[in-house]
């Protein structure tokens, strides 16, 4: 085949989307800032009239910078199905306004950290990171190696879960989807395959010294 199985990943930590809205001319700092001072706040107020307006927030977000839904709606699966499962626990031990609010809040933090991460180019969110991270170097902490290891979480969590998908789309492609092996195994072993090619990448330009 000339291409992949499914289309590349598109989660909340997946790749950063080109634009010109209004969003993506915001300088990433003040971003960042308002991501954190959002999560703040769906931590800090309670009931599900609250996280149902944070979705709003997000949501609107979301419509100025002009994200194509597919992507979205694609990347979110994840954290749709992660709120699911907390909120038909919640229903179950707290009742349906805990769950609508734990479970709708989760959503809304997930998707405007998507909306984050899609509208800031990925070395301008690292040279604010490293910034932020000045004072680790008063307990011996490089700046810049804290600013790389976020930003190789940050692509190698959707690198991961691609990979994963994908090999689960091979073996169900051989009518083995219901063998757990025929898709763990493959997946592990290029998993692994790919921790040492970026720990090679690393090591070739001196970073795995520190």
């Amino acid at each position: 085949m000339s291409g992949p199985i499914r289309p590349p990943w598109a989660g909340p930590l997946g790749l950063y989307h080109p634009g010109t809205t209004v969003v993506h001319r915001a300088p990433a700092g003040l971003k960042l800032a308002f991501l954190a001072a959002f999560a703040i706040a769906v931590v800090a107020v309670r009931g599900p009239a609250s996280a149902l307006g944070f979705l709003t927030v997000a949501l609107l977000a979301q419509v100025v910078a002009r994200i194509p839904w597919h992507r979205t709606t694609r990347g979110l699966v994840p954290a749709l199905v992660t709120a699911a499962l907390i909120g038909a626990y919640q229903w179950w031990a707290r009742g349906w306004a805990t769950a609508v609010e734990v479970s709708v809040d989760l959503v809304a933090l997930v998707l405007l950290g998507a909306v984050v991460t899609a509208t800031t180019r990925a070395d301008t969110l690292l040279d604010v990171l490293a910034r932020l991270a000045r004072p680790l170097r008063h307990v011996g902490l490089s700046p810049e190696t804290f600013a790389l290891s976020v930003g190789l979480f940050l692509r190698t969590v959707p690198v991961l879960a691609r990979m994963s998908l994908e090999t689960r789309d091979a073996a169900r492609a051989r009518g083995l989807d219901r063998e757990p092996r025929a898709v763990l195994v493959p997946a592990a072993v290029r998993m692994v395959a790919h921790a040492r090619a970026t720990g090679d990448a690393l090591a070739a330009r001196g970073l795995g010294e520190n």
